[in-house]
């Protein structure tokens, strides 16, 4: 019987994992795929403004294009100056030729590289411009330092000669050297880089302060209001549907929207809401609001408490609607005051709607965007810059993508700190009883 029993057991376990796995997979692709990908870009200095590291390279790449557009003309210009430069010099010259043509030659026989070799050539010598993707081609380890070993030697010997006043055109031969140097594109993979440079930036730790308050500060407001909208709105009155509905509707408004409209009334010229706080000498000023580091976090806080406020009361008149009345009843026979009822019914009869809404407002205030670009766009001198901000500024303003990709597997890994925290206290609280058991 007691076999039974567990196989059956293990039957639906399996049925379980299997009606579960659809899911799991969808939150694998949805959610973590993009945080793996970001992880390995923030591995590499991966900048699309810098042509070299447009893209991720593991291996060594030449630019044939640059290439070709500098060393033939080297080439050239070696032979025009050793028609001309003195028996010391003369040497010299021979030398680097000979290293240049000696490089040229293997490169031109290399099987990775030869073809897109004439291929881009052909183009130059036909004022063409060479397709995107003939233009890079990969070059062995060896082969690249070889590369740089032989160039740099090249730089170095006409350098020296054009210091000695040896080189008629000593200035456009070292700049064809440079320009040919540039043509190498080592690998771009730097490992954990940028996150050592974040953990040792003080506007990453500023940004994350101010993610922090805007956080602790903004929800703590938007639980104490949205509770005592939430009793409030629990109570039977006439027309308390219309109330409801008319409460949720900061909420229903898009975020840019919102933001935008109290940009307006924040204005330090024709902001009714800045003039009415002057006139009411909350603020010293206007223009306080938008201008200095304090009156723009407390004008975004203010913000995001209105529009998302009536979010939390929903959530949390959700589990008010779950106490039966007649614990209120019977309290109120025994005597108890309303304050004693809300302490000692209320509160924690709907716990875990509180941890549920604090969860969701927690995390949703943490990603904040959309809200401090608009109103803010992180200023005044990064006074508002919040986490997500900066990984925008990085990422899409400065195009560089590993470090921007960097930043938002910081986001995740604070985000998931938080719901790790949170669900800690959310599944004690739910699971307790059943635990019991």
């Amino acid at each position: 019987m007691a076999k039974g029993l567990s196989d059956t057991k293990k039957k639906e376990r399996r049925l379980g994992y299997f009606l579960v796995a659809p899911s799991l997979i969808l939150i694998l692709v949805i959610a973590i795929w993009p945080v793996i990908q970001s992880f390995y870009f923030s591995l590499f200095d991966y900048k699309l403004s810098v042509p070299s590291k447009s893209g991720v390279h593991l291996s060594y790449n030449i630019d044939l294009e640059k290439y070709l557009n500098n060393v033939p003309f080297l080439i050239t210009g070696i032979d025009k100056e050793l028609s001309d430069a003195p028996p010391e010099a003369a040497s010299q010259l021979k030398e680097i030729k000979e290293n240049i043509s000696s490089y040229d030659n293997q490169l031109k026989k290399n099987d990775k590289v030869k073809n897109n070799y004439e291929k881009v050539n052909d183009a130059l010598m036909n004022y063409e411009n060479p397709s995107s993707d003939v233009t890079f081609a990969k070059i062995d380890k060896s082969f690249g330092e070889n590369f740089e070993k032989t160039f740099t030697s090249v730089q170095q010997n006409l350098q020296e000669l054009q210091d000695q006043d040896m080189l008629a055109n000593g200035d456009r031969l070292t700049g064809l050297a440079n320009g040919a140097m540039e043509s190498i594109v080592p690998p771009n993979f730097i490992g954990l880089k940028h996150y050592k440079n974040d953990l040792t930036s003080k506007r990453m730790w500023h940004s994350l302060l101010n993610t922090g308050v805007f956080t602790v500060v903004s929800v703590a407001f938007e639980l104490v209001l949205g509770m005592a909208i939430a009793v409030l709105i629990n109570k039977a009155f006439i027309g308390r549907g219309l109330v409801r509905a008319s409460i949720l509707i900061p909420w229903a408004i898009p975020t840019a929207v919102s933001a935008l409209m109290w940009k307006f009334l924040y204005d330090g010229q024709n902001g009714i809401v800045a003039k009415y706080l002057s006139d009411l000498h909350i603020i010293d000023s206007m223009s306080v609001l938008l201008t200095t580091q304090f009156g723009a976090m407390s004008a975004v806080i203010l913000t995001d408490v209105w529009k998302t406020t009536p979010y939390m009361a929903l959530l949390l008149l959700a589990g008010l609607q779950t106490i039966p009345d007649s614990l209120y009843e019977a309290a109120s026979i025994d005597g108890a005051s309303k304050w004693k009822q809300f302490t000692s019914i209320t509160l924690p009869l709907i716990k875990s709607s509180i941890l549920v809404a604090l969860l969701f407002r927690t995390l949703d205030a943490f990603r904040v965007f959309d809200l401090i670009f608009v109103l803010t766009g992180g200023g005044p001198a990064n006074s508002t810059e919040t986490i997500s901000i900066l990984a925008y500024t990085a990422m899409f303003k400065q195009s560089n993508f590993g470090e921007g990709s960097a930043l938002a597997v910081i986001v995740f890994i604070c985000v998931a700190i938080i719901s790790t925290f949170y669900i800690k206290f959310l599944g004690s609280d739910l699971l307790g009883d059943g635990a019991k058991k």
